[in-house]
């Protein structure tokens, strides 16, 4: 189904992603018991590959190159083939890989040239984790209601104070990228670029059931020093800067998480097949039609990543995409378990970890009532058709710079 997107550049980049997959599950399955341990797995391909996207050329990326393509991480539709992959191997290892991650989508958006050259360039120095804070406790995700500050101290420098929960990466980070309010309404939010070094930041592991390798945290920012020169979007105007660059980082960002959820469904249909050598007739069906819907999700995941690598305000159909991903995975991971009777998630603790870390995906980027209520309002708008999901014009793979993230 995927053969009308995949070119042969991008289909070079999901074989080799594939196989770093592969080395993702031993190492995934310890790092379940040991969150803290990701340390050990720096040398693995997928996890330099994570560690080095998003990284342009022009500020001194070397990409990775592969079948005579150089890939940097700059555009949805490669990112969700890399993200796919490593995921069927294991989530919880992707998500705990160093790298620009989410705050390198948002850099990307609305940083300068200053503020891309400090960013980029402490990422060349070594592995790097980075962080990217906007949920607050008591009022999620929503921006427009967050109660983090960013307030004047003195010439040249800004006063951070507020807390920030659910955040990936914030303990192990150097550098990361939080959302503050500097007055009210929609336009009173921005971003800056925060060093962790800095005095008054701090953060603190969640205990979480899935996905434990992310080290989800909650974060205090006391006080922290912000130079101006740090302040996101500076030289533009309000309305350009952090409500509108938010949904355009979270349009950018909802395919690639559609991808986990696809792979990690993946991984549930490998569990069986590896666990059940001898299947009846109508657990054969069963089986094959989980991989049809999962071809099907693929798709629309595909169709919805260049979607916004075209526009990046069209963000409607990667909120299908991500709502109906983390639908799969779930559903996905119970029915493998279904294969292996009522015992399946005690006696298979692979079982176990994908039941677990498929609810994890649901809550990232917006959960499942967010991205329909995001979708039904581009219905409203007349911005989603009621036919053709996708105009026909852009289905074709850009020809841009390869990226793998």
């Amino acid at each position: 189904m995927t053969a009308t997107v995949l070119d042969d550049r991008l289909r070079a980049l999901r074989d080799a992603a594939r196989e770093w997959g592969a080395e993702f599950r031993t190492a995934g399955a310890a790092l379940d018991l040991d969150p803290d341990g990701v340390g050990a797995h720096l040398d693995l391909a997928g996890v330099r590959c994570l560690a080095s996207m998003l990284i342009p050329a022009e500020y001194g990326g070397a990409g990775l190159r592969l079948g005579g393509h150089r890939f940097h991480g700059m555009t949805a539709i490669e990112r969700v083939v890399v993200l796919e992959e490593l995921a069927r191997g294991d989530a919880g290892l992707m998500l705990a890989s160093p790298g620009a991650s989410m705050s390198g989508v948002l850099v990307d958006v609305l940083a300068d040239r200053e503020q891309k050259e400090w960013f980029y360039g402490r990422l060349l120095e070594r592995p790097t984790w980075t962080f990217f804070a906007l949920t607050e406790p008591g009022r999620g995700s929503d921006a427009a209601a967050l109660e983090t500050a960013l307030s004047p101290a003195a010439e040249e420098v800004h006063r951070l104070d507020g807390r920030k929960k659910y955040v990936g990466n914030a303990a192990r980070a150097a550098l990361g990228v939080v959302f503050a309010r500097t007055g009210p309404g929609p336009l009173g939010v921005t971003a800056v670029l925060v060093d962790t070094a800095d005095p008054g930041y701090r953060a603190e592991p969640i205990e979480t059931l899935g996905l434990r390798a992310a080290r989800i945290c909650e974060v205090t920012l006391d006080g922290v020093a912000v130079p101006a020169e740090r302040v996101l979007g500076r030289d533009r105007s309000p309305a350009r800067r952090g409500m509108w660059a938010c949904v355009q980082t979270f349009n950018r960002l909802r395919p690639g998480v559609a991808a986990i959820a696809v792979g990690i469904a993946e991984a549930a249909h490998d569990a069986v097949l590896a666990g059940r050598l001898r299947l009846d007739r109508a657990e054969r069906d069963r089986l094959e039609a989980l991989a049809q819907r999962i071809a099907s999700v693929r798709h629309l995941v595909h169709l919805s990543a260049i979607e916004v690598d075209a526009d990046g305000s069209r963000g409607h159909l990667a909120s299908a995409a991500k709502a109906e991903a983390c639908r799969l995975a779930e559903e996905a991971t119970l029915a493998a378990c279904s294969f292996f009777g009522p015992r399946a998630r005690w006696d298979h603790a692979v079982l176990d970890k994908l039941v677990r870390d498929a609810r994890g995906v649901e809550f990232m980027e917006g959960a499942g009532n967010i991205q329909k209520l995001t979708l039904f309002q581009g219905l409203l708008a007349g911005k989603v058709g009621r036919g053709e999901p996708f105009p026909a014009h852009q289905a074709k793979t850009p020809t841009g710079g390869a990226s793998c993230r």
